[in-house]
């Protein structure tokens, strides 16, 4: 007669952790292209059977993603969706405009070759998608673009805060997606930032930047940010008027 293997603990925990971070990435992926929308509920079994893990990495995987801000928990009603409110939508772009800035700036000073032909790659990804009226190509090569910047400014921290918000603000982009009409204009938004860069110009790459993403801003909150904020915002951005 075999004996049955037993795991050892320390094999087994290892084992349920990869387990719920796999389940953490799948669920995250589902949540961030719209397959779950914001604010519907997560449940342990349907979540389970998808992904073909037992229900303890899924409730571990619950706990990672309501870390990373991108469910909430309810006592006696379960796990939802975040469904981003306005004004939290208001200051994550503008702790973006900040980070964006200080990336630009130092980008200017810092950037190699390599790294501007990986750039200049992107964007001309992005023309291509407006051309073909690919609006999702065209989102998921500007959330790229943004993040290989902030990746290449070289700052860890800032990283992982810029991830984590980018995030959270696509919870809010995914019930007010950009018209396909403002798509040639972002993409030139986007060739003229990498163009400061290449320049070296660090106070114009920097404020390249911050309006670009004041604009993304006011197209996505301008009715609803108030006439104070929005002048605020417009003369932030250079647009007097």
């Amino acid at each position: 007669m075999t004996a049955k293997v037993v795991p050892h603990p320390t094999i087994a925990l290892l084992r349920e952790n990869s387990l719920a971070s796999v389940a953490q990435q799948e669920i995250e992926r589902l949540i961030l292209d719209g397959t779950i929308a914001p604010g519907a509920k997560l449940t342990e079994a349907w979540l389970s059977e998808r992904l073909g893990v037992s229900r303890g990495p899924i409730r571990e995987a619950f706990r990672m993603l309501e870390e990373a801000g991108l469910v909430r928990q309810e006592k006696n009603r379960g796990v939802f969706v975040r469904d981003i409110p306005e004004d939290e939508a208001a200051e994550i772009y503008d702790l973006r405009a900040a980070m964006d800035e200080l990336t630009g700036r130092r980008l200017a000073e810092t950037i190699t070759p390599a790294q501007l032909k990986a750039m200049r790659s992107i964007v001309e990804q992005m023309e291509q998608a407006v051309r073909g009226d690919d609006a999702d190509a065209y989102h998921r090569l500007n959330l790229e673009f943004h993040d290989r910047l902030v990746e290449f400014a070289g700052n860890r921290k800032m990283a992982a805060l810029y991830r984590k918000l980018v995030k959270e603000l696509a919870l809010f982009r995914r019930r007010n997606l950009a018209d396909t009409g403002v798509l040639p204009h972002s993409a030139g938004e986007h060739r003229a930032i990498l163009k400061t860069i290449a320049a070296g110009d660090a106070e114009l790459a920097g404020r390249a930047m911050y309006d670009h993403v004041m604009e993304s801003k006011l197209r996505a909150l301008g009715g609803s940010l108030g006439s104070a904020s929005v002048t605020t915002a417009r003369v932030r951005a250079g647009k007097r008027g």
